[in-house]
C-alpha cells in the first residue's frame, strides 16, 4: 500500500482523496513524527528521489514478509512494473529505509519467482482470517480473480513484484 503523491504521469495511478486518502496517509505522518516505530516490522517508509524531477518522496509499504537474522523487508510493488516508487528504486534512486526502530541505506533485490510464490503463500498463512478480503484486493490490482492457488500465486507474482530491502553493507576499510 502505497501513499505516494499523484503526479501528471500517463499511466500513474491516482493516490485516493478523502477519508480513504488521509488514511492512507497516516502512516507517513507517524514516521514523520517519529512514531514509525509504532508500527513495527509491519510497515516500512521507503525515502526515494524521483528519478527525472529529483523530487524527495516517503512512501509506506506493506511488509510481506521480515527476516530478522538478513533485516530483510519484502514489499509488493502493487501497481505492477507501473509502480512509481519501483522505477526510482530500480533507477538507484533509494534513499532510505525505516522501518521499526531501525534507520538504513538499503540493498534492494528483486525475488525470484519462486522464492516469491513462497512469501506470498506464507503471508496467506500467517493472515488466514482476512484472506478473502487480501484475495479481493489482490484480484483488484492484477485485473483478474486470485484465487489463492500455487498456479494462481506464480501469475501474481510474475505481474507483482516483490522486492527485499535490508541494510547496505559496509565496505570494510582496505
Amino acid at each position: 500500500m502505497a501513499t505516494e503523491p499523484a503526479s501528471p504521469r500517463r499511466g500513474a495511478q491516482p493516490s485516493p482523496g478523502g477519508v480513504l486518502g488521509w488514511l492512507l496517509r497516516a502512516p507517513v505522518h507517524l514516521y514523520r513524527a517519529g512514531l514509525g516505530w509504532l508500527l513495527g516490522h509491519r510497515f516500512l517508509l521507503l525515502v526515494h528521489r524521483g528519478r527525472r524531477s529529483g523530487r524527495r518522496y516517503e512512501t509506506v509499504l506493506e511488509v510481506v514478509r521480515y527476516d530478522a537474522a538478513s533485516r530483510e523487508s519484502v514489499v509488493v510493488a502493487g501497481w505492477g512494473r507501473r509502480t512509481g516508487w519501483l522505477h526510482n528504486v530500480d533507477a538507484g534512486r533509494a534513499v532510505e529505509v525505516r522501518t521499526a526502530r531501525q534507520r538504513f541505506v538499503p540493498a534492494i533485490r528483486h525475488l525470484p519467482t519462486d522464492e516469491a510464490v513462497e512469501v506470498v503463500a506464507g503471508y496467506e498463512r500467517a493472515n488466514r482470517f482476512i484472506a478473502p478480503i487480501v484475495r479481493g484486493v489482490l484480484s483488484r490490482l492484477v485485473g483478474w480473480r486470485y484465487d489463492g492457488s500455487p498456479a494462481g500465486r506464480r501469475r501474481l507474482v510474475e505481474q507483482l513484484p516483490l522486492l527485499g530491502f535490508r541494510p547496505r553493507e559496509r565496505s570494510s576499510p582496505g
